[in-house]
Formats: C-alpha cells, sequence, structure tokens
C-alpha cells in the first residue's frame, strides 16, 4: 500500500540531527525538542539566578489530529496520531513511528509538539456528513435534474385517483426515467386500449389493476390483455384492494383499518358512511380523496402490496 510521509527531527550523538521518515499519514513536518547529550544536567549550574530560575513553559491544548507528529516525554517515543479511541474507558491515543510500529499512550499531558509542552486533546469533530436527500418514494434525490423526454412505454393505471397516488409518491422517479402514467376508464376498456396502442419493444406497457385476485374479473381481462399485443411488451400487476383508496395505510387518517362494505353497495359511498363523512355526491368523493391523499407523505405510509408492484412495472417500463 502507497503510504504517506512526513518528515521528523530525532537526536543523535554530539547533538547532530537527522531526518527520517515514517509511514504514518503526517502532512506536515514537525520538530521535536530533545536535550542534547552534551547538555545531560540541564542549565549551567553557575548561570544567573534569572537563567537558573526561569519558569517552565506551561502546557497547551492540542487536538490529537491523525498525522500529528508528538513525543511520549516518559518514553522518549516519537510518532504520529493514528487515530484516539476509548479503552477502558479513558481516551488513549496511538501513535506510530518510523519504522511503522505502533504504541498507545493515555491522553492528555506529557507530549511535546514542535518543541512546547502540550496536553492532547480528542480531535475536533467535524460536521457529521448530511443525509442524502430522497424522493417520496425513498429513491435517492437528484439535485438539479430536468425531466426526461417521455419514452414511447407507458404505465397505465385504473382511475384519476390511482394515477394521482402513484404521482404523489413515484413522480420524481417517473420524470427522471421519462415515464408517463395515465389512467385507464375502468380494467373493462384494457384490452382494447392495449391492441389501440400497438405495443413493441420500445412501446412497453405496464399496468397497475385494482383487486386483481385469482379468479376474478380482473384476472380474466388481464390474462387476455397480455395475449393481445407481443409477447414481453404488456406486464398486468395489481394489488388485492377493492379500491386504491385501501392502499393508504388506515393509521395515518386515524383509523385502525379500513371499514367493511357490504356486497351490493358502492364502495367509496359505504367507506364514507361508515366513517360518518359526508358521502351525499360525488363533490364528497372528490373531497374525501384529497383528505385521503393529503395524508400520504412518502412509500412508508403504503401498505407493501402496492409497493411492490409499482416499482416492478417502473423496471419493466424502463428496461
Amino acid at each position: 500500500m502507497e503510504c504517506q510521509f512526513y518528515d521528523a527531527m530525532r537526536s543523535t550523538q554530539g547533538g547532530r540531527r537527522e531526518t527520517w521518515r515514517s509511514p504514518a499519514a503526517g502532512l506536515r513536518r514537525r520538530r521535536v525538542r530533545h536535550v542534547s547529550s552534551t547538555d545531560r544536567y540541564g542549565p549551567d549550574v553557575l548561570a544567573g539566578a534569572t537563567d537558573h530560575h526561569r519558569r517552565r513553559p506551561v502546557s497547551r491544548p492540542q487536538p490529537a489530529e491523525p498525522g500529528l507528529v508528538v513525543e511520549d516525554v516518559t518514553t522518549g517515543w516519537v510518532g504520529a496520531v493514528v487515530h484516539v479511541e476509548k479503552s477502558g474507558g479513558l481516551h488513549v491515543v496511538v501513535l506510530e513511528d518510523r519504522h511503522g510500529r505502533t504504541r498507545t499512550f493515555p491522553l492528555g499531558a506529557g507530549f511535546w509538539v514542535d518543541g512546547e509542552p502540550v496536553v492532547l486533546t480528542p480531535p475536533v469533530a467535524g460536521p457529521a456528513p448530511a443525509a442524502p436527500a430522497r424522493t417520496a418514494s425513498g429513491s435517492r434525490a437528484v439535485a438539479g435534474a430536468e425531466a426526461r423526454v417521455a419514452r414511447g412505454s407507458r404505465i397505465w393505471v385504473e382511475g384519476k385517483h390511482d394515477a394521482e397516488l402513484v404521482e404523489k409518491v413515484w413522480g420524481d422517479d417517473l420524470r427522471i426515467e421519462g415515464v408517463v402514467v395515465e389512467p385507464l376508464d375502468g380494467a373493462d376498456n384494457l384490452v382494447a386500449a392495449v391492441r389501440a396502442f400497438a405495443p413493441g419493444p420500445a412501446r412497453r406497457v405496464g399496468v397497475l389493476v385494482d383487486h386483481l385476485v385469482p379468479g376474478s374479473k380482473e384476472s380474466r381481462i388481464a390474462a387476455e390483455a397480455v395475449r393481445a399485443a407481443p409477447a414481453g411488451t404488456v406486464l398486468v400487476l395489481g394489488h388485492p384492494y377493492v379500491d386504491v383508496w385501501q392502499a393508504v395505510r388506515p393509521e395515518r387518517l386515524g383509523l385502525a383499518a379500513w371499514p367493511q362494505v357490504e356486497r351490493g353497495v358502492e364502495w367509496k359511498r359505504g367507506v364514507l358512511a361508515a366513517l360518518g363523512w359526508p358521502a351525499h355526491d360525488g363533490s364528497a368523493v372528490r373531497s374525501a380523496w384529497a383528505r385521503i391523499l393529503g395524508s400520504v407523505r412518502t412509500y412508508a405510509d403504503l401498505d407493501p402490496a402496492l409497493l411492490g408492484r409499482v416499482e416492478e412495472l417502473i423496471d419493466f417500463v424502463t428496461a
């Protein structure tokens, strides 16, 4: 592994100094203070009182940043800071010498840096990296991206409410991919719509159908629609709900569960009546849907049975 090097100084016989190089990742030249071997007994005892009683330098705080070259006063070990960690409840600093050997010392006083005594402190923590922005579908947001020119392929959903829900959660992804979502006027018209669209390799159709369960009318229509186009150009998927409203988690509306509606009763009107919401005409239904859609913030507010189907359809039409 290619290493970065730093220069430091160590004392040699006769007080000479030579340069050595270490594999630690230091970035700046540091001088390490040593007492020459010819000065073993400190200052001259005959020196003036002022020199003899000179005040000892005060240690200054020094963050133990990686690469900083320091000397442990007690042992004479010289090395670059590799990292600071906690061991046995105490902060310790790991130093690496010029031979690549490491040694651990208690963080604090007893070190020299640039010929001055220091108290090593933990390195200053930088700001935590910001989490990448996400779209409502959970995808990584692409800042400043423009909508792509629409592909020939399409995603079809059964109605306006389905289209609005898909747009709210997956709209950013669909614009990046250049995929247009179009509402169908019910699943009964699916086969005719497929034949009119004339799917091909560059004109795929992904269809999201309500209440697509085995043996249902919707399952038979889906199978016929796939047969009406070249192989691999149409994919019909569905969710088990009677209506896409049920794909919104009921707790988002303060409900324990979506109400059960008796057979023969229009599902949306039956739900509104059970909830005690206005249900007199189409405007009441629209107001109720606006309230439901407004409760949706991200994919986490939808049932997984819908999430997987929509993601699969997007992958299909963008392949």
